[in-house]
């Protein structure tokens, strides 16, 4: 402040820091989907294949560095064949494009830090009066690798282009991927909502191709100001019909309870299949019925479109015995992961267990018993007394003790109908005069 009195001092922001790196990375997605941080405030791109829909490699890298700068950031790039030399020449060089081969040469009049070596090296490297990575590279591997180490030689050939280390993607790369560009930004949610159909009438048939379906998409939305907001959408079953993806894409963004902000504009939108598995369409009759499973998977696709897939659940069959534990709730749209089925039932038999299952069986009291094993004459539940006029059952389901170690009383359960025709599931816990004195009854569920 001496020199400068103007000068402004705030404390540094890391976690903010790298929340704003990642944001700038999302924004880069538009420009190669290998995009990985280079922290704490540096970014990798993988362009190859990618430059020629820009212009080239110069107007590529003009166009990001004049967005970035646009943005308010003093950004810095340079494009070489490795990703060490092409960090090296950002921070260090006014060369910024390198052609492959020519990388050693224009590497080596920079300071050894270019190498991003460790400080301790960085040090010993001067004082060993090595201050430029051409001094450094004159040097035998031999004595470099015994002064310094493997990871020091490896960063070094990376640097001279001799040597490659493939960058690691912040994102999941995308199976199968289409997108549009606009010349203007749009703000018209219809005009959006008909670019998701034409995307997915692109990326359908890259899909059925290779006999595949999406089982989760993902749309991306590119904002003039840098911002990125990504909408996911699971299915139930593979998927390549672009009217429904269109369609559940709509009902997705209709639901939004942080709606899609579409600031200045939006130039790019992004469809993507992010995982897929394997559709083969089968050939049906003229005779042939409406698939119900598809019709139902198609439901479940809106309804978890809408509410979210956490809140569409389904109940899946449990290796056990146990009532409480023979079923567990899943998300539908993930129901076919699993093996097991609910065993089959004889239409013409009644139910064995309850519509409505307690989460808790709720004791009751019973007031009267027809003998000691058989079910109870009368009870007392909720204040409200009972008297059973039909009753089925034994089931006696033993517990499983291997799972918690301890052996826990034997279950009898019987289904029981009082004279005010209300259906009751419920169960004696332990065998009297082997397991406990005076077993206690329970309430566990209501028939229909």
């Amino acid at each position: 402040r001496a020199i400068v009195n103007h000068m402004h001092v705030v404390e540094a922001d890391l976690h903010g820091d790298a929340a704003t790196l990642g944001q700038i990375a999302d924004w880069c997605d538009r420009y190669s989907p290998f995009v990985a941080l280079d922290p704490p405030h540096g970014l990798l791109l993988d362009i190859t294949g990618t430059d020629h829909l820009f212009g080239g490699e110069a107007a590529m890298l003009g166009r990001i560095r004049d967005a970035l700068r646009g943005q308010g950031f003093l950004a810095y790039g340079a494009i070489a064949g490795t990703e060490a030399a092409a960090r090296a020449l950002a921070r260090f060089a006014e060369n910024t494009i390198v052609l492959p081969g020519d990388e050693a040469a224009v590497m080596a009049p920079l300071p050894t830090a270019a190498l991003d070596l460790d400080p301790k090296d960085t040090h010993a490297l001067k004082r060993a009066g090595l201050k430029t990575v051409g001094q450094v590279a004159e040097r035998s591997r031999a004595e470099l690798n015994a002064r310094f180490g493997k990871e020091m030689v490896f960063k070094l050939e990376r640097a001279l282009g001799r040597g490659e280390k493939p960058i690691s993607p912040r994102r999941i790369l995308p199976a199968y991927s289409a997108e549009r560009r606009f010349a203007e930004p749009v703000v018209s949610e219809d005009f959006i909502a008909e670019n998701i159909h034409g995307l997915a009438q692109s990326l359908c048939p890259l899909m059925e191709a290779r006999g595949q379906g999406a089982r989760l998409l993902e749309a991306s939305f590119f904002r003039t100001d840098g911002v990125v907001r990504r909408i996911e959408v699971e299915t139930a079953r593979p998927l390549r019909d672009p009217a429904v993806i269109a369609r559940l894409f709509r009902t997705r963004l209709d639901a939004l309870t942080d709606p899609l902000d579409r600031g200045f504009g939006f130039d790019l939108v992004r469809l993507s299949a992010v995982h897929t598995a394997r559709l083969v369409l089968e050939s049906v009759g003229l005779e042939a019925k409406p698939d119900e499973d598809k019709e139902i998977a198609h439901l479940i696709d809106r309804l978890a479109a809408r509410f979210g897939s956490h809140r569409v659940m389904i109940f899946q069959p449990q290796d056990t015995h146990i009532p409480e534990a023979a079923s567990v709730a899943v998300p539908a749209q993930h129901a076919d992961d699993t093996k097991l089925t609910w065993e089959a039932r004889d239409p013409n038999d009644p139910p064995r267990r309850p519509l409505r299952m307690f989460e808790r069986p709720e004791l009751i009291d019973v007031t009267a018993a027809t003998f000691p094993d058989g079910p109870p004459g009368a009870f007392k539940w909720r204040q409200v007394r009972h008297r059973v006029v039909r009753a089925e059952g034994p089931e006696r389901i033993a517990m499983e003790w291997w799972e918690s170690g301890t052996r826990k009383p034997t279950r009898d359960y019987f289904r029981i109908e009082d004279e005010r025709g209300q259906r009751f599931w419920v169960y004696r816990d332990g065998i009297q005069g082997h397991e406990v004195p005076f077993p206690r009854w329970y309430v566990h569920g209501l028939f229909a």
